[in-house]
């Protein structure tokens, strides 16, 4: 894909893609990073995304537009989130196409996949027979080595963060705790690591000493069940970085989500409280000069790059 010599977003007129651009290079340079959970959004076209450069004998081709857009996205923002790594072990073949398809600059956060961090397969029909089984590989170090990490290695210079996303689960934090320590510690070095959990009561000071003992970050997370962002600002900052994804209104299910906001082109919901929230964030990381990285998440007001044009904006 060759992309335009011209912003065809400029500044004055639509979406001030170039000054958005230049805004948060300039935040990439004090070591914070903004971007978004996932990329192909057709709602981002004439926004992010110039729709001429997916089109094929003068239509728009979905197909084009899913296998590049990625490259696109790098000329606006400086690092992203991959959700889709949740929900498989991509093959080393996917890893090369997806790196190659944009350039060095852009920085991978990705999602361990599930098969590492669920305990019980939910009760969903996508998992088949394995809907409310056990997982065997739970917390499995070496299948979480041989089938994810091993592949990512030749592109570790572009992963600044592996995330372990926990689901909501009855497990008390002391029980959590006596797993999630010896699994942490048997991690292999040559990565970081974050850890997100989905019950608030996890969060005590047990828990981020375990995560300051293996040198693991805590995600703050902006989601149906949590503590609203901004009472969680205050947290113990257990690593030498911080991740924060702002995923859903607190109350608010992903599925009601979906069904209000999508096709996610345009800002549906303000979440004026979230929004300050990663503004007070932005404010400490750079005053305390530590690495961030914040994603922000469609589901969260509509459209992700609105929301991240209005918080670095001020």
């Amino acid at each position: 894909m060759t992309l335009p010599l011209f912003d065809p977003h400029p500044a004055g007129g639509g979406f001030d893609r170039r000054t958005l651009a230049s805004r948060l290079r300039q935040l990439a340079g004090e070591h914070i990073f903004v971007g978004t959970s996932s990329w192909k959004y057709e709602g981002w076209l004439d926004q992010i995304y110039t729709r001429e450069l997916y089109s094929t004998r003068g239509r728009f081709s979905e197909k084009k537009f899913q296998a590049e857009c990625l490259a696109e996205y790098a000329q606006t923002f400086p690092v992203v989130c991959g959700d889709f790594s949740f929900y498989q072990f991509p093959s080393p073949e996917y890893w090369q196409r997806l790196f190659a398809s944009a350039p060095g600059r852009l920085q991978f956060a990705l999602k361990v996949p599930e098969e590492v961090t669920a305990e019980v397969f939910p009760k969903h029909a996508r998992y088949g027979p394995r809907a409310g089984l056990r997982n065997e590989s739970y917390l499995n170090t070496e299948a979480l080595d041989a089938l994810f990490l091993e592949p990512l290695r030749p592109y570790r210079s572009r992963i600044p963060a592996l995330v372990f996303e926990f689901g909501a689960r009855s497990a008390s934090p002391g029980e959590f705790l006596s797993v999630l320590d010896p699994f942490l510690a048997s991690l292999p070095q040559d990565f970081r690591y974050a850890v997100e959990v989905r019950n608030r009561q996890y969060l005590q000071l047990s828990y981020f000493d375990c995560l300051q003992s293996n040198s693991v970050a805590h995600v703050l997370n902006a989601w149906t069940r949590m503590r609203p962002l901004d009472q969680q600002l205050n947290l113990p900052i257990p690593a030498d970085f911080t991740v924060v994804r702002a995923l859903l209104r607190q109350g608010r299910s992903y599925e009601d989500a979906v069904a209000r906001f999508r096709p996610y082109n345009k800002i549906v919901e303000e979440n004026p409280e979230t929004r300050d929230a990663l503004r007070q964030w932005i404010r400490r990381m750079r005053e305390e000069h530590r690495a961030s990285y914040i994603f922000v998440n469609n589901r969260l007001e509509g459209n992700a790059p609105e929301t991240i044009r209005a918080v670095v904006s001020e």
